[in-house]
């Protein structure tokens, strides 16, 4: 049967002779994305901003194009439309105004206007103002939502695995969404609860791709207990490489059209979504498995079980 692979099968690239390399790259951009989120910030949306808020019924099924140029054309800032319930059903976000809560209701009432003209029957059900302390929660909670994705996932590599694979895992974690919030800061996409959930899902992609490397260290690590670590996670890295690339390809492929097709509610989910599984990709090979060379050989080869004398084709030393 043909099967398709990315890379020839029994590669013997030798990942580890670019380790510091690799480490050196990702320390800065880690940094530098640190410093984009301190200056000049993230952008954030009408979620952490504050804004006011606005639920529709329409007569028919709301053309969400129509309306986003429309009310776009009021010049109040950033519009956010959501469907929610039935296709009739609208939410409309705004950017808060400038001024008290009376600048706020002006606002309000243009939307009211431009809705009854453009959508004549539209019911304007509710209109809220989401003040800076609602939307100061709402960061919050999103932040710690992180927080605990991350201690979650530390406690289960930690159980499945040794320590040393948790903590090189969660290091590895941490350097990719710090680069991702750079990536937010420079190109100025929105930081809302949607980005929330586009870091969550790279966050559990990122771990799930260094799994699949550590098991197969773990499972060497059994087999080749005279094998230089260095090599043995060389060895490791190319065994997985077809399974690693192909799914990053595929997980590639599938988001591309997000990006480019899915209208402003799903675009930057899917751009962020494919910067996301490019860093989860390349940090699984040249910063988690160098951070695991460095925690030692002598610690990671504690309670392996089997023991073989068997050696495997090791990639060169510098």
């Amino acid at each position: 049967m043909f099967r398709l692979r990315l890379v020839p099968d029994k590669t013997t690239i030798p990942f580890m002779n670019g380790r510091f390399a690799g480490l050196f790259v990702s320390a800065f951009l880690s940094i530098a994305s640190m410093v984009l989120f301190f200056y000049p910030g993230l952008n954030y949306g009408i979620d952490f901003r504050g804004g006011i808020a606005i639920e529709a019924r329409t007569e028919a099924p709301a053309d969400f194009a129509q309306l986003r140029q429309q009310l776009g054309e009021l010049g109040l800032g950033q519009v956010a439309l959501q469907e929610f319930g039935s296709p009739q059903d609208v939410l409309i976000r705004l950017e808060r105004q400038p001024g008290d809560d009376a600048a706020q209701q002006v606002a309000a009432d243009r939307v009211r206007a431009r809705l009854a003209e453009i959508l004549p029957g539209t019911q304007v059900r509710r209109v809220e103002a989401v003040g800076a302390s609602v939307s100061g929660e709402l960061f919050t909670n999103g932040m710690l939502a992180m927080g605990l994705a991350v201690v979650a996932m530390l406690v289960y590599i930690w159980f499945r695995f040794e320590w040393q694979f948790g903590v090189g895992a969660v290091a590895t974690l941490l350097l990719d969404v710090t680069k991702i919030i750079g990536f937010y800061s420079i190109t100025g996409l929105q930081f809302n609860l949607t980005a929330i959930a586009a870091i969550l899902t790279i966050m559990g992609y990122s771990v799930n791709d260094k799994v699949v490397v550590y098991d197969r260290v773990r499972e060497n690590l059994r087999l080749y207990r005279k094998m230089p670590l260095r090599d043995l996670i060389d060895l490791s890295i190319n065994e997985t490489l077809n399974r690693t690339l192909g799914t990053s390809v595929c997980t590639f492929l599938s988001v591309v059209p997000l990006a480019l097709f899915g209208g402003e509610a799903l675009q930057e989910f899917g751009i962020v979504l494919i910067f996301g599984v490019i860093i989860a990709t390349t940090s699984s090979i040249f910063i988690a498995a160098p951070i695991l060379l460095f925690l030692g050989e002598n610690r990671l080869r504690r309670g392996t079980t089997e023991e073989t004398g068997g050696t495997a084709p090791a990639s060169s030393s510098p």
